[in-house]
């Protein structure tokens, strides 16, 4: 895999919402020149629901956005990558609100209708005058089509871009878009979400009614990945609702909120796969499956610690099905099993049978060399339903990546 550009968009297929704009620029940010200024728009105001990071050390920007985002209302958010505006005390504040403050004015918004996000080198003054001085030809480039531009501008160690889009119509002959657009590649083991993402859709909905659907989707997508264990300062997840589909609010319990909501969570589960694949120096994309748990706490509690052990990640990059690693990480996950009674399933290679070796390692060897594996673990212990998480192995170039991000 080795963080390999995916193909362009399906069938050259151009983005778009209803009542949404988007644009990416230069501003002079990053060293490289390299696209590091977006901004979404609504046209009008849109219902607006967001979910941050739980980590008590949190950026500007975050901290913003939780306060403006109370009134349930936004026309959009400004995005830089290149400087995180993490750890910059009250300065940091002042220029994120400095920020979305020239912009509404230039825009002809209300104070506060804007929101405001921020990725990359955290401790680092944010250069905020040369993001008010570009703002202006971030304006001119503002179109219906932009959103490729706009996902450009708001990698930073990511290999591509990462856009998901998707139509449907819902009871009552109205057809609803979604678009959602997300980076990510290292500090990746979100407690809420990822490093950044941002959907847009014409669905009407109550900002409550917007929310419960987030959370849940993050839940299923964003929260179930990691590439590192390590939470990032900026985490952060938006979602803006125009209501230019027509009609009244879509409501929980009714079908069409169904309908939006499964699409939420296959486009948040689509972005959050695609992290993962672009992981700083990942090879392969793996599948944490544990079934059989006693409870749904003691599922999750043993997935966690297998996908995020340095010393299964590295086995997988080896392609060395030592399941082993894997043994010992259920052995410290505080999950409730026996040992003698754990399957492990490789690709559907049992390896071991009842906690011991299953005399299948020349097959599971094999199994494990392709891109994608499906690693499977068996704790017999109750009924459980299954909890799956996804992450990447690790590998020589995630130290090499990171060694040297701020040169």
């Amino acid at each position: 895999m080795a963080r390999e550009k995916p193909k362009k968009n399906p069938a050259g297929q151009i983005f778009s919402v209803r009542g949404f704009k988007a644009a990416g620029i230069g501003a002079g940010i990053k060293r490289n020149g390299a696209k590091d200024l977006a901004l979404i728009l609504s046209d009008s105001p849109a219902t607006v629901a967001g979910v941050f990071t739980k980590s008590a050390v949190r950026a500007a920007p975050v901290l913003l956005d939780i306060e403006r985002i109370k009134r349930g209302t936004s026309r959009g958010v400004v995005v830089n990558s290149g400087n995180a505006n993490a750890c910059t005390g009250r300065r940091g504040l002042k220029d994120a609100e400095a920020i979305v403050t020239f912009a509404e004015k230039a825009l002809g918004l209300k104070n506060g209708e804007l929101l405001v996000a921020s990725t990359g080198v955290i401790g680092v003054p944010l250069p905020a005058e040369k993001i008010r001085s570009s703002l202006p030809a971030l304006f001119q480039n503002l179109k219906p089509s932009g959103w490729t531009d706009a996902a450009e501008a708001i990698r930073t160690t990511d290999a591509f871009p990462k856009i998901a889009f998707a139509k449907k119509r819902i009871p009552g002959g109205r057809t609803i878009s979604l678009l959602g657009m997300a980076k990510g590649a290292g500090m990746i083991c979100p407690s809420m979400a990822t490093m950044l993402a941002f959907f847009a859709t014409d669905a009407p909905l109550t900002a409550a009614s917007l929310k419960k659907a987030l959370v849940t989707s993050v839940e299923k997508s964003f929260n179930r990945i990691t590439v590192d264990n390590d939470t990032s300062t900026n985490d952060t997840v938006l979602i803006f609702a125009n209501g230019l589909a027509g009609g009244s609010p879509l409501k929980p319990g009714e079908s069409g909120y169904a309908v939006f909501s499964k699409l939420l969570d296959e486009l948040s589960l689509r972005l959050s796969h695609m992290i993962v694949k672009d992981g700083e120096g990942a090879t392969r994309f793996i599948e944490v499956e544990v079934f059989g748990a006693k409870s749904r706490k003691d599922a999750e509690l043993a997935a966690r610690k297998i996908a995020a052990s340095f010393l299964v990640k590295t086995a997988f990059f080896g392609a060395d099905p030592n399941w082993g690693r894997i043994m010992a990480a259920l052995g410290s996950s505080g999950a409730d099993f026996r040992q003698d009674r754990v399957d492990i399933y490789f690709d559907g290679i049992k390896v071991v049978k009842d906690g011991m070796d299953a005399g299948k390692e020349k097959q599971a060897a094999r199994a494990i060399k392709k891109k994608e594996v499906r690693l499977r673990v068996d704790l017999k212990r109750g009924k459980s339903s299954s909890l799956k998480l996804w992450t990447s192995d690790l590998s020589y170039d995630y130290v090499r990546i990171n060694s040297s991000y701020r040169s």
